[in-house]
Protein backbone atom coordinates (compact mmCIF):
# COMPACT_ATOMS: atom_id res chain seq x y z
CA UNK A 1 0.00 0.00 0.00
CA UNK A 2 1.25 3.23 -0.76
CA UNK A 3 0.70 5.10 2.46
CA UNK A 4 2.58 7.76 4.63
CA UNK A 5 4.80 5.17 6.49
CA UNK A 6 5.48 3.56 3.40
CA UNK A 7 6.98 6.79 1.87
CA UNK A 8 8.66 7.53 5.24
CA UNK A 9 10.20 3.95 5.18
CA UNK A 10 11.27 4.12 1.24
CA UNK A 11 12.50 7.52 1.97
CA UNK A 12 15.24 5.82 4.74
CA UNK A 13 16.00 3.38 2.75
CA UNK A 14 16.92 5.20 -0.50
CA UNK A 15 18.72 7.83 1.62
CA UNK A 16 21.37 5.12 1.41
CA UNK A 17 22.33 5.37 4.99
CA UNK A 18 25.33 2.81 6.76
CA UNK A 19 24.93 0.40 9.10
CA UNK A 20 25.25 2.27 12.95
CA UNK A 21 28.18 0.97 14.52
CA UNK A 22 27.46 2.23 17.80
CA UNK A 23 23.91 0.50 18.43
CA UNK A 24 23.38 -3.66 19.18
CA UNK A 25 19.99 -4.76 19.10
CA UNK A 26 20.86 -6.85 22.42
CA UNK A 27 22.55 -3.60 24.52
CA UNK A 28 20.49 -3.46 27.28
CA UNK A 29 19.41 -0.71 29.62
CA UNK A 30 19.61 0.08 33.48
CA UNK A 31 16.37 0.50 35.34
CA UNK A 32 17.81 3.91 35.91
CA UNK A 33 17.91 4.92 32.43
CA UNK A 34 14.88 3.03 31.29
CA UNK A 35 12.53 5.39 34.67
CA UNK A 36 14.53 8.32 33.81
CA UNK A 37 13.35 8.27 29.86
CA UNK A 38 9.98 7.09 31.17
CA UNK A 39 9.41 9.69 33.32
CA UNK A 40 10.56 12.54 31.14
CA UNK A 41 7.85 10.73 28.12
CA UNK A 42 5.20 10.69 30.91
CA UNK A 43 6.18 14.36 31.66
CA UNK A 44 5.88 15.75 28.32
CA UNK A 45 2.37 13.80 27.43
CA UNK A 46 1.22 15.31 30.83
CA UNK A 47 2.23 18.46 29.99
CA UNK A 48 1.50 19.34 26.11
CA UNK A 49 -0.27 16.23 24.57
CA UNK A 50 -3.86 18.05 23.86
CA UNK A 51 -5.82 15.08 23.54
CA UNK A 52 -4.31 13.24 26.29
CA UNK A 53 -7.86 12.77 27.77
CA UNK A 54 -9.73 12.79 24.94
CA UNK A 55 -11.23 9.51 24.70
CA UNK A 56 -9.23 7.93 28.12
CA UNK A 57 -10.10 9.92 31.05
CA UNK A 58 -7.45 10.40 33.02
CA UNK A 59 -8.08 8.02 35.97
CA UNK A 60 -7.33 5.70 33.34
CA UNK A 61 -4.70 6.88 31.78
CA UNK A 62 -3.04 7.35 35.04
CA UNK A 63 -3.64 3.73 36.04
CA UNK A 64 -1.93 2.98 32.05
CA UNK A 65 0.88 5.25 33.03
CA UNK A 66 1.67 3.30 36.18
CA UNK A 67 1.71 0.20 34.61
CA UNK A 68 3.92 1.23 31.89
CA UNK A 69 5.81 2.17 35.09
CA UNK A 70 5.48 -1.25 36.58
CA UNK A 71 7.20 -2.66 33.83
CA UNK A 72 10.62 -1.27 34.02
CA UNK A 73 12.07 -2.69 37.17
CA UNK A 74 14.53 -4.79 35.34
CA UNK A 75 17.37 -3.93 32.00
CA UNK A 76 15.52 -3.62 28.76
CA UNK A 77 16.87 -3.44 25.36
CA UNK A 78 15.73 -1.21 22.96
CA UNK A 79 13.05 -3.10 21.39
CA UNK A 80 11.54 -3.81 24.88
CA UNK A 81 11.38 -0.23 26.33
CA UNK A 82 9.85 1.24 22.68
CA UNK A 83 6.92 -1.71 23.44
CA UNK A 84 6.34 -0.50 26.58
CA UNK A 85 6.35 3.15 25.32
CA UNK A 86 3.92 2.26 22.50
CA UNK A 87 1.47 0.12 25.08
CA UNK A 88 1.26 3.22 26.95
CA UNK A 89 0.32 5.59 24.19
CA UNK A 90 -2.22 3.27 22.11
CA UNK A 91 -4.19 3.86 25.25
CA UNK A 92 -4.11 7.50 24.07
CA UNK A 93 -6.22 6.31 21.10
CA UNK A 94 -4.00 9.27 18.96
CA UNK A 95 -3.21 7.84 15.19
CA UNK A 96 -0.33 11.19 15.56
CA UNK A 97 1.16 9.92 18.85
CA UNK A 98 3.54 7.24 18.11
CA UNK A 99 7.24 5.52 19.21
CA UNK A 100 9.92 5.59 16.61
CA UNK A 101 13.10 3.99 17.46
CA UNK A 102 16.44 6.13 17.96
CA UNK A 103 18.19 7.20 15.05
CA UNK A 104 20.74 4.73 15.58
CA UNK A 105 18.27 1.71 15.73
CA UNK A 106 16.71 3.36 12.45
CA UNK A 107 19.54 2.92 10.50
CA UNK A 108 20.49 -0.60 11.50
CA UNK A 109 17.40 -1.62 10.62
CA UNK A 110 17.55 -0.22 7.50
CA UNK A 111 20.94 -1.82 6.76
CA UNK A 112 21.25 -5.11 7.76
CA UNK A 113 18.90 -7.89 6.63
CA UNK A 114 17.93 -9.93 9.59
CA UNK A 115 16.14 -12.62 10.65
CA UNK A 116 12.65 -12.53 10.37
CA UNK A 117 8.62 -14.26 11.26
CA UNK A 118 8.71 -15.32 7.48
CA UNK A 119 4.90 -14.24 6.27
CA UNK A 120 3.03 -11.28 5.27
CA UNK A 121 -0.78 -10.95 5.92
CA UNK A 122 -3.58 -8.64 4.57
CA UNK A 123 -5.34 -8.42 7.68
CA UNK A 124 -9.24 -7.51 8.46
CA UNK A 125 -11.58 -8.01 11.17
CA UNK A 126 -11.42 -12.27 11.89
CA UNK A 127 -9.19 -12.98 8.69
CA UNK A 128 -5.69 -12.99 7.81
CA UNK A 129 -4.48 -14.04 4.26
CA UNK A 130 -0.99 -14.65 3.09
CA UNK A 131 0.06 -12.03 0.85
CA UNK A 132 3.60 -13.23 0.50
CA UNK A 133 6.67 -15.10 1.90
CA UNK A 134 10.07 -14.62 2.42
CA UNK A 135 10.94 -17.92 2.67
CA UNK A 136 10.55 -18.51 -1.46
CA UNK A 137 10.97 -22.46 -0.98
CA UNK A 138 8.42 -22.88 1.52
CA UNK A 139 5.70 -25.16 -0.30
CA UNK A 140 3.26 -24.74 2.40
CA UNK A 141 2.79 -21.10 3.60
CA UNK A 142 1.81 -19.90 0.04
CA UNK A 143 0.16 -17.05 -1.38
CA UNK A 144 -3.67 -16.84 -0.62
CA UNK A 145 -4.11 -19.10 2.56
CA UNK A 146 -6.29 -18.24 5.42
CA UNK A 147 -4.08 -18.55 8.88
CA UNK A 148 -5.56 -19.35 11.89
CA UNK A 149 -3.46 -20.08 14.26
CA UNK A 150 0.88 -19.63 14.70
CA UNK A 151 2.15 -21.81 17.74
CA UNK A 152 -1.09 -22.45 18.77
CA UNK A 153 -2.54 -19.13 19.30
CA UNK A 154 -5.56 -18.30 17.51
CA UNK A 155 -4.58 -15.55 15.00
CA UNK A 156 -7.61 -13.01 16.87
CA UNK A 157 -5.55 -13.56 20.25
CA UNK A 158 -2.22 -12.09 18.12
CA UNK A 159 -4.60 -9.93 16.41
CA UNK A 160 -5.58 -8.28 19.56
CA UNK A 161 -2.44 -8.20 21.12
CA UNK A 162 -0.86 -6.71 18.24
CA UNK A 163 -3.60 -4.00 19.22
CA UNK A 164 -2.19 -3.17 22.16
CA UNK A 165 0.62 -1.33 21.01
CA UNK A 166 -0.92 0.55 17.36
CA UNK A 167 -2.31 4.20 17.60
CA UNK A 168 -5.36 5.21 16.07
CA UNK A 169 -7.59 8.03 16.06
CA UNK A 170 -10.53 7.21 18.84
CA UNK A 171 -11.59 3.90 18.66
CA UNK A 172 -10.72 3.02 15.34
CA UNK A 173 -9.70 -0.54 14.15
CA UNK A 174 -9.69 -0.16 10.13
CA UNK A 175 -6.30 1.31 10.57
CA UNK A 176 -4.84 -0.93 13.07
CA UNK A 177 -5.46 -3.75 10.81
CA UNK A 178 -4.65 -2.03 7.56
CA UNK A 179 -1.25 -0.97 9.19
CA UNK A 180 -0.68 -4.90 9.83
CA UNK A 181 -1.43 -5.22 6.33
CA UNK A 182 1.18 -2.74 4.84
CA UNK A 183 4.25 -4.25 3.80
CA UNK A 184 6.17 -6.31 6.54
CA UNK A 185 4.39 -4.73 9.37
CA UNK A 186 2.98 -8.15 10.71
CA UNK A 187 6.28 -9.80 10.32
CA UNK A 188 7.89 -7.02 12.06
CA UNK A 189 5.23 -6.78 15.27
CA UNK A 190 5.72 -10.22 15.33
CA UNK A 191 9.63 -10.26 15.77
CA UNK A 192 9.17 -7.33 18.61
CA UNK A 193 6.14 -8.79 20.59
CA UNK A 194 6.62 -12.50 20.34
CA UNK A 195 10.50 -13.07 19.57
CA UNK A 196 12.14 -14.60 16.91
CA UNK A 197 11.68 -19.24 16.65
CA UNK A 198 13.35 -21.62 14.46
CA UNK A 199 9.99 -22.83 13.49
CA UNK A 200 6.34 -21.65 13.43
CA UNK A 201 4.04 -23.88 13.78
CA UNK A 202 1.29 -22.79 11.49
CA UNK A 203 -2.65 -23.57 11.87
CA UNK A 204 -4.34 -22.34 7.34
CA UNK A 205 -7.25 -23.17 5.00
CA UNK A 206 -5.51 -23.90 1.63
CA UNK A 207 -6.98 -22.55 -1.36
CA UNK A 208 -9.37 -25.77 -1.36
CA UNK A 209 -10.67 -25.23 2.15
CA UNK A 210 -8.85 -27.92 3.75
CA UNK A 211 -7.24 -26.98 7.13
CA UNK A 212 -3.47 -27.98 7.90
CA UNK A 213 -1.29 -27.58 10.65
CA UNK A 214 2.60 -27.83 9.43
CA UNK A 215 5.40 -26.05 10.36
CA UNK A 216 7.60 -22.73 8.81
CA UNK A 217 10.88 -21.85 9.01
CA UNK A 218 12.18 -18.80 10.30
CA UNK A 219 13.56 -16.28 7.57
CA UNK A 220 17.00 -16.04 7.76
CA UNK A 221 18.55 -14.37 4.80
CA UNK A 222 21.51 -15.28 2.81
CA UNK A 223 24.57 -12.60 2.68
CA UNK A 224 25.40 -11.58 -0.71
CA UNK A 225 29.23 -12.22 -1.45
CA UNK A 226 29.17 -10.33 -4.43
CA UNK A 227 28.51 -6.78 -2.76
CA UNK A 228 30.82 -4.80 -3.88
CA UNK A 229 30.90 -6.38 -7.43
CA UNK A 230 27.69 -4.66 -7.40
CA UNK A 231 28.33 -1.60 -5.92
CA UNK A 232 27.70 0.26 -9.37
CA UNK A 233 24.69 -1.72 -10.32
CA UNK A 234 23.20 -1.01 -6.99
CA UNK A 235 24.04 2.67 -7.47
CA UNK A 236 22.07 2.64 -10.83
CA UNK A 237 19.20 0.95 -9.43
CA UNK A 238 19.06 3.31 -6.06
CA UNK A 239 18.68 6.26 -8.82
CA UNK A 240 15.66 4.21 -10.97
CA UNK A 241 13.64 3.37 -7.74
CA UNK A 242 13.92 6.98 -6.63
CA UNK A 243 12.73 8.27 -9.94
CA UNK A 244 10.17 5.37 -9.65
CA UNK A 245 9.38 6.57 -6.07
CA UNK A 246 8.72 10.63 -7.13
CA UNK A 247 6.64 9.74 -9.80
CA UNK A 248 4.15 6.86 -8.06
CA UNK A 249 3.87 9.90 -5.50
CA UNK A 250 0.82 11.44 -7.59
CA UNK A 251 -0.27 10.45 -10.93
CA UNK A 252 -3.27 11.15 -13.33
CA UNK A 253 -4.81 9.10 -16.53
CA UNK A 254 -7.75 9.40 -18.36
CA UNK A 255 -9.59 6.75 -20.12
CA UNK A 256 -11.44 8.18 -22.85
CA UNK A 257 -13.87 5.05 -23.31
CA UNK A 258 -15.25 5.75 -19.86
CA UNK A 259 -15.30 9.77 -19.69
CA UNK A 260 -13.36 9.22 -16.48
CA UNK A 261 -9.82 10.50 -14.78
CA UNK A 262 -8.05 8.28 -12.47
CA UNK A 263 -5.89 10.66 -10.22
CA UNK A 264 -3.31 8.53 -7.24
CA UNK A 265 -2.51 10.70 -4.68
CA UNK A 266 -0.54 9.03 -2.28
CA UNK A 267 0.26 11.92 -0.42
CA UNK A 268 -0.13 15.72 0.96
CA UNK A 269 3.29 16.40 1.83
CA UNK A 270 4.82 19.49 0.92
CA UNK A 271 7.99 19.09 -1.61
CA UNK A 272 5.89 17.56 -4.36
CA UNK A 273 4.94 20.32 -6.51
CA UNK A 274 1.43 19.23 -6.03
CA UNK A 275 0.03 22.66 -6.71
CA UNK A 276 1.50 22.83 -10.19
CA UNK A 277 0.20 18.61 -10.66
CA UNK A 278 -3.76 19.96 -9.04
CA UNK A 279 -3.53 22.88 -12.12
CA UNK A 280 -2.26 20.72 -15.13
CA UNK A 281 -4.58 17.81 -13.99
CA UNK A 282 -8.03 19.65 -13.73
CA UNK A 283 -7.20 21.33 -17.12
CA UNK A 284 -6.20 18.30 -18.29
CA UNK A 285 -9.75 17.01 -17.04
CA UNK A 286 -11.52 19.88 -18.61
CA UNK A 287 -9.49 19.55 -22.28
CA UNK A 288 -10.60 15.63 -22.15
CA UNK A 289 -14.56 16.11 -21.28
CA UNK A 290 -13.94 14.32 -18.66
CA UNK A 291 -17.85 13.71 -17.12
CA UNK A 292 -15.70 11.40 -14.11
CA UNK A 293 -13.31 11.63 -11.64
CA UNK A 294 -11.49 9.16 -9.47
CA UNK A 295 -9.70 10.35 -6.35
CA UNK A 296 -7.59 7.58 -5.04
CA UNK A 297 -6.45 8.60 -1.52
CA UNK A 298 -6.24 4.53 0.07
CA UNK A 299 -2.27 5.54 0.22
CA UNK A 300 -2.58 8.83 1.21
CA UNK A 301 -1.44 9.42 4.88
CA UNK A 302 -2.27 12.62 5.08
CA UNK A 303 0.76 15.88 5.02
CA UNK A 304 -0.23 19.45 4.30
CA UNK A 305 -3.28 20.57 4.85
CA UNK A 306 -2.86 23.66 2.36
CA UNK A 307 -2.40 21.03 -0.44
CA UNK A 308 -5.35 19.25 0.65
CA UNK A 309 -7.53 22.78 1.18
CA UNK A 310 -6.79 23.78 -2.50
CA UNK A 311 -7.92 19.72 -4.05
CA UNK A 312 -11.11 20.60 -2.16
CA UNK A 313 -11.30 24.09 -3.71
CA UNK A 314 -11.51 22.22 -7.39
CA UNK A 315 -14.04 19.68 -5.90
CA UNK A 316 -16.16 21.93 -3.30
CA UNK A 317 -19.49 23.37 -4.14
CA UNK A 318 -19.98 25.61 -1.72
CA UNK A 319 -17.13 27.53 1.17
CA UNK A 320 -15.43 25.20 3.43
CA UNK A 321 -13.70 25.35 6.81
CA UNK A 322 -10.98 23.44 7.95
CA UNK A 323 -11.61 23.22 11.45
CA UNK A 324 -14.87 24.35 14.40
CA UNK A 325 -11.80 24.27 16.57
CA UNK A 326 -7.76 24.13 16.87
CA UNK A 327 -5.72 24.80 19.81
CA UNK A 328 -2.64 24.36 21.71
CA UNK A 329 -3.00 23.87 25.71
CA UNK A 330 0.51 25.58 26.59
CA UNK A 331 2.80 28.33 24.44
CA UNK A 332 5.58 27.26 26.23
CA UNK A 333 7.23 23.96 27.48
CA UNK A 334 9.72 23.07 30.02
CA UNK A 335 11.04 20.13 27.94
CA UNK A 336 11.20 22.30 24.79
CA UNK A 337 15.72 21.03 24.62
CA UNK A 338 14.27 17.48 23.56
CA UNK A 339 12.01 18.24 21.18
CA UNK A 340 12.49 18.86 17.19
CA UNK A 341 12.12 22.11 15.40
CA UNK A 342 11.22 23.70 19.35
CA UNK A 343 11.90 27.40 17.79
CA UNK A 344 9.58 27.45 15.17
CA UNK A 345 7.14 25.46 16.83
CA UNK A 346 6.99 28.16 19.73
CA UNK A 347 7.41 31.22 17.54
CA UNK A 348 4.13 30.02 15.52
CA UNK A 349 2.38 29.51 18.59
CA UNK A 350 3.68 32.58 20.21
CA UNK A 351 2.24 34.91 17.37
CA UNK A 352 0.17 32.69 15.60
CA UNK A 353 -2.42 31.79 18.90
CA UNK A 354 -4.92 33.47 20.66
CA UNK A 355 -5.78 32.33 24.06
CA UNK A 356 -9.98 32.19 24.44
CA UNK A 357 -11.55 32.12 27.56
CA UNK A 358 -11.08 27.82 28.04
CA UNK A 359 -7.37 28.64 28.89
CA UNK A 360 -6.43 27.45 25.40
CA UNK A 361 -4.25 29.11 22.76
CA UNK A 362 -6.41 28.68 19.60
CA UNK A 363 -5.24 29.57 15.84
CA UNK A 364 -8.75 31.56 15.04
CA UNK A 365 -7.99 32.03 11.50
CA UNK A 366 -8.72 28.45 10.63
CA UNK A 367 -11.98 27.98 12.90
CA UNK A 368 -13.34 31.26 11.04
CA UNK A 369 -11.86 31.59 7.57
CA UNK A 370 -14.24 29.72 4.74
CA UNK A 371 -12.13 28.94 2.00
CA UNK A 372 -13.98 29.52 -1.51
CA UNK A 373 -14.15 27.01 -4.34
CA UNK A 374 -12.39 27.21 -7.49
CA UNK A 375 -13.90 29.54 -10.65
CA UNK A 376 -11.10 28.29 -13.38
CA UNK A 377 -11.56 24.29 -13.63
CA UNK A 378 -13.54 23.54 -11.17
CA UNK A 379 -14.83 19.98 -11.67
CA UNK A 380 -18.45 19.22 -11.06
CA UNK A 381 -18.82 15.66 -12.66
CA UNK A 382 -19.09 12.57 -10.81
CA UNK A 383 -16.46 12.77 -8.10
CA UNK A 384 -15.73 9.36 -6.31
CA UNK A 385 -13.49 9.24 -3.50
CA UNK A 386 -11.62 5.75 -2.61
CA UNK A 387 -10.81 5.68 1.18
CA UNK A 388 -9.51 2.86 3.42
CA UNK A 389 -7.48 2.44 6.39
CA UNK A 390 -4.30 4.39 5.47
CA UNK A 391 -6.35 7.75 4.65
CA UNK A 392 -5.09 9.19 7.41
CA UNK A 393 -4.88 13.36 8.29
CA UNK A 394 -5.15 15.63 5.65
CA UNK A 395 -6.78 13.40 3.71
CA UNK A 396 -10.02 12.84 5.93
CA UNK A 397 -9.75 16.84 5.60
CA UNK A 398 -10.43 16.47 2.18
CA UNK A 399 -13.05 13.93 2.24
CA UNK A 400 -15.14 16.18 5.06
CA UNK A 401 -15.11 19.06 3.30
CA UNK A 402 -16.78 17.13 0.06
CA UNK A 403 -18.56 14.35 1.54
CA UNK A 404 -22.39 15.06 1.24
CA UNK A 405 -22.55 16.96 -2.10
CA UNK A 406 -24.82 15.20 -4.03
CA UNK A 407 -21.78 14.24 -6.90
CA UNK A 408 -19.62 13.07 -4.90
CA UNK A 409 -19.38 9.54 -3.14
CA UNK A 410 -17.05 8.01 -0.62
CA UNK A 411 -15.91 3.91 -1.35
CA UNK A 412 -14.15 1.61 0.23
CA UNK A 413 -13.58 1.55 3.93
CA UNK A 414 -13.92 3.82 6.87
CA UNK A 415 -11.12 5.89 6.73
CA UNK A 416 -8.10 5.86 9.21
CA UNK A 417 -7.86 9.43 10.06
CA UNK A 418 -10.94 10.56 12.75
CA UNK A 419 -14.07 11.77 11.33
CA UNK A 420 -14.48 14.11 14.17
CA UNK A 421 -11.14 15.25 14.66
CA UNK A 422 -7.53 14.67 15.66
CA UNK A 423 -4.78 15.60 17.58
CA UNK A 424 -1.84 16.72 14.96
CA UNK A 425 -1.31 20.30 13.41
CA UNK A 426 2.45 20.62 14.70
CA UNK A 427 3.84 16.94 15.60
CA UNK A 428 7.97 17.29 16.84
CA UNK A 429 9.61 14.35 17.72
CA UNK A 430 10.84 13.98 21.34
CA UNK A 431 14.13 12.39 21.87
CA UNK A 432 14.50 10.28 24.94
CA UNK A 433 17.85 11.46 26.33
CA UNK A 434 19.20 7.98 27.57
CA UNK A 435 17.52 5.23 24.94
CA UNK A 436 17.62 8.18 22.01
CA UNK A 437 13.95 6.51 21.64
CA UNK A 438 11.79 9.13 19.64
CA UNK A 439 8.01 9.64 19.61
CA UNK A 440 5.81 12.15 17.59
CA UNK A 441 4.04 14.69 19.74
CA UNK A 442 1.10 16.77 17.98
CA UNK A 443 0.92 19.81 19.44
CA UNK A 444 -2.69 20.96 18.36
CA UNK A 445 -6.07 19.13 18.89
CA UNK A 446 -8.17 20.00 16.07
CA UNK A 447 -11.93 19.63 15.60
CA UNK A 448 -12.98 19.28 12.01
CA UNK A 449 -17.18 19.32 12.99
CA UNK A 450 -18.26 19.50 16.11
CA UNK A 451 -21.54 18.03 14.68
CA UNK A 452 -20.16 14.99 13.38
CA UNK A 453 -20.78 12.61 16.27
CA UNK A 454 -17.77 11.93 18.65
CA UNK A 455 -18.29 8.28 18.60
CA UNK A 456 -14.32 7.88 17.30
CA UNK A 457 -14.61 6.47 14.23
CA UNK A 458 -13.24 7.60 10.79
CA UNK A 459 -14.92 8.67 7.88
CA UNK A 460 -17.49 6.12 6.72
CA UNK A 461 -17.72 5.49 2.74
CA UNK A 462 -20.96 6.15 1.04
CA UNK A 463 -20.68 2.38 -0.74
CA UNK A 464 -18.90 -0.06 1.16
CA UNK A 465 -16.28 -1.93 -0.59
CA UNK A 466 -14.12 -4.22 1.83
CA UNK A 467 -11.96 -6.79 1.29
CA UNK A 468 -12.87 -10.99 0.70
CA UNK A 469 -10.78 -14.27 0.59
CA UNK A 470 -11.23 -14.58 -3.01
CA UNK A 471 -10.29 -11.04 -4.09
CA UNK A 472 -7.00 -11.19 -2.43
CA UNK A 473 -6.32 -14.94 -3.96
CA UNK A 474 -7.19 -13.17 -7.41
CA UNK A 475 -4.88 -10.21 -6.18
CA UNK A 476 -7.93 -7.75 -7.22
CA UNK A 477 -8.46 -4.21 -6.72
CA UNK A 478 -11.90 -4.49 -5.50
CA UNK A 479 -12.46 -0.66 -4.51
CA UNK A 480 -11.42 0.13 -8.18
CA UNK A 481 -13.44 -2.48 -9.68
CA UNK A 482 -16.58 -1.46 -7.58
CA UNK A 483 -15.88 2.26 -8.95
CA UNK A 484 -15.52 1.38 -12.70
CA UNK A 485 -18.95 -0.85 -12.04
CA UNK A 486 -20.22 2.41 -10.74
CA UNK A 487 -19.98 4.37 -13.68
CA UNK A 488 -20.20 2.11 -16.07
CA UNK A 489 -24.24 1.64 -14.43
CA UNK A 490 -24.75 5.38 -14.49
CA UNK A 491 -25.57 7.67 -17.06
CA UNK A 492 -23.04 9.75 -18.52
CA UNK A 493 -23.63 13.50 -18.67
CA UNK A 494 -24.14 15.19 -22.19
CA UNK A 495 -23.27 17.89 -20.78
CA UNK A 496 -19.31 19.04 -19.75
CA UNK A 497 -17.78 18.94 -16.09
CA UNK A 498 -16.76 22.22 -16.14
CA UNK A 499 -19.38 25.15 -15.93
CA UNK A 500 -16.02 27.98 -17.42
Amino acid sequence: MKNLLHIILIVIVLSGCAVAKDYHPSKKFSPQQLQSDYTLFQNILEESHPGLYWYTPKDSMDYYFEKGKSMLNDSLTETRFRNVLSYVIAKIHCGHTSVEPSKAATHYIWSVRTKSFPLNFKVWKDTAVVTSTLNKKDSNAVKGIVVTAIDHKPMQVIIDTFFNYLSSDGYNTTHKYQSLSNGMAFAWMYNTVFGLRTKYLISYIDTLGISHTEYTNLYVPVKDSTKKNKSRAQRQSHHKKKLEFNQAIRSLKIDTALHTGFMDLNTFIKGYKLRKFFRKSFKKLRNAGAQNLVIDLRGNGGGSVTNSTLLSKYIANKPFKIADTLYTVTKKSRYGAYQQNRFLNWAFILFMTHRKQDGHYHFTYYEKHYFKPKVHDHFNGNVYVLSGGNTFSASTLFIQSVKGQKNVQVVGEETGGGAYGNSAWLIPDVTLPATKVRFRLPLFRLVINKDVPKNGHGVMPDIEAGPTVKDIRRNADYKMEKVVELIKNSKVKSKSAFVN
